[in-house]
């Protein structure tokens, strides 16, 4: 009798991974559940652009009403923000929203830019390859930017100045269907304009 409670919970645990086999591969670096539709912030909380759905935080300390109804207000207008040459992307790898070396040194003459601009804002937009559901690029594409973002204040730029916005997989750079193409599309992008 005793074999057959232990057989149900083991068939239960087969099925369950059988199911989760179509989520990308994750590791402890790679981003959490999804939060939502696109998302915008300014500083530590987030809201949902106008796609609808629900708010997300990457930190779970910034989840209070109050923070997301602080967010919406001071809301980025990707809109009227443009591109510099100065300022380069970063890539990063699979499934990841750590910043490799390279990119280190990248973000390195970003942040020295960035330093001698000071009356620029920035927006930084974090894009996924097209693996993986929406709602899962959206949340990685945010915790890019924002890992994109902390190290930039890590350099001295000041925070107050820096925004994120998630694209997940809806930007493409490249629409071939192969990893050279993916490469390129997960990224981090910047945007500036005047304060």
């Amino acid at each position: 009798m005793t074999t057959r409670f232990m057989a149900v919970p083991a068939m239960l645990l087969i099925l369950a991974a059988a199911g989760c086999a179509k989520r990308p591969a994750t590791s402890m670096a790679s981003a959490p559940a999804p939060g939502g539709a696109a998302s915008f912030s300014s500083g530590t909380g987030s809201t949902v652009g106008s796609g609808g759905g629900s708010s997300s935080t990457s930190s779970p300390s910034s989840g209070s009403a109050v923070n997301r109804a602080v967010s919406a207000t001071a809301r980025p207008q990707p809109g009227t923000f443009r591109t510099v040459t100065e300022l380069k992307d970063v890539n990063f790898d699979f499934d990841k929203y750590e910043i490799r070396p390279t990119d280190a040194k990248t973000l390195d003459a970003n942040a020295a830019w960035l330093k001698s601009n000071a009356t620029m804002l920035v927006l930084i937009e974090g894009h996924c390859d097209e693996r993986g559901t929406n709602e899962y690029n959206l949340s990685l594409g945010e915790r890019r930017a924002r890992a994109t973002m902390n190290y930039l204040v890590s350099q001295g730029v000041a925070q107050s100045r820096l925004s994120v916005i998630s694209y997940g997989e809806e930007r493409p750079l490249c629409t071939d269907h192969n990893e050279a193409c993916w490469a390129k599309n997960r990224r981090a992008h910047f945007l500036v304009k005047p304060q």
